[in-house]
């Protein structure tokens, strides 16, 4: 049975569903099984204390598509791996066939029938800022793609970090074809990754496009022949990540999402201020000794 260490301490189903993580008092370490406690995801950690956990789209049969219990889950999970000391690395990754076939048309249709006007525009924001947790939570997220990453998937995975996929893996801003504009993050964040005119192109045609183009287009930054070599480059990937002085990783995923909005001058500043506050940290002292003595470095969680 998979396992996880998960911030707070164990609670019943009912406790996790109710539960407001940004106020839940303590942060204590224990081992539970999180099966019983999502609907929509799996949260799993395959080499103990490696520091790579992977948080699973668990809803197979229905090729991953997001419905409201996602919208509700999805930021609490990504709360709780930010705030476990023990997580450095998180691996977003699809069960099944497919990565994320989008929104679940029930959504589309309970939403559209049951809200209107100012009702309907919270609805929309709440789901936004369900995808903005994967900016906010401060350990880098990989998004591992395979199969098809269509229309919300396109949301997800331009709010992650850092995103591979393999070569059959196929990819489409689809809400066009459903009378809508994507209004979950990805008109707002795929510009600045392929370019303005690759994103108009794309979410005006809602196209198919494939791995190899991703990769060509810059959505990705790796492609993988197969599914096991996916799994193998992530791994690979994720284990380099999780080495690092945790301090300095979420500094630097801190400073260009930030520099992301800013000025050059803007940006310099901001790094400038943030290290003059951690130039002296453990994990810097830390590497020093560990590269004095040619030894692997043991740094501070965080």
């Amino acid at each position: 049975m998979s396992t996880t260490r998960f911030y707070g301490v164990v609670v019943s189903t009912q406790d996790f569903e109710s539960c407001d993580l940004g106020s839940t008092p303590g942060i204590v370490n224990s081992i539970t099984t999180m099966e019983e406690k999502l609907k929509t995801l799996e949260i799993i950690e395959k080499i103990p204390k490696s520091g790579v956990f992977y948080l699973n789209l668990n809803r197979p049969a229905q090729r991953n598509a997001l419905t409201h219990d996602f919208f509700s889950e999805f930021p609490k999970a990504l709360y709780a791996l930010d705030h476990n000391p023990d997580v450095n690395v998180i691996v977003l990754s699809g069960a099944g066939k497919h990565f994320c076939s989008g929104i679940d048309l029930s959504v589309l249709n309970s939403t559209a029938g049951e809200l209107s006007g100012e009702s309907l525009r919270r609805q929309i924001l709440a789901m936004q800022d369900s995808i903005t947790a994967l900016e906010r939570c401060r350990k880098p997220v990989i998004a591992s793609i395979h199969g098809g990453c269509i229309g919300g998937g396109i949301d997800i995975i331009t709010a992650c970090d850092i995103r591979v996929c393999t070569e059959d893996a196929f990819f489409s801003v689809k809400e066009v074809d459903l009378a809508l504009a994507a209004d979950l993050g990805s008109l707002q964040r795929l510009p600045s990754i392929v370019g303005f005119g690759n994103a108009m192109e794309l979410a005006l045609t809602a196209r198919r496009f494939s791995g190899s183009e991703a990769k060509e287009l810059g959505l990705v930054s790796r492609v993988f022949r197969s599914q096991h070599e996916l799994d193998e480059g992530v791994r690979e990937l994720a284990q380099g990540i999780a080495s690092k002085s945790p301090l300095a990783v979420v500094g630097t995923k801190t400073v260009l999402l930030k520099s992301r909005d800013l000025t050059v001058d803007q940006g310099l500043d901001f790094v400038a201020t943030l290290n003059s506050a951690r130039l002296f940290s453990s994990d810097l002292i830390e590497a020093v000794a560990a590269a004095k003595q040619k030894r692997k470095p043991v740094y501070s969680k965080l």
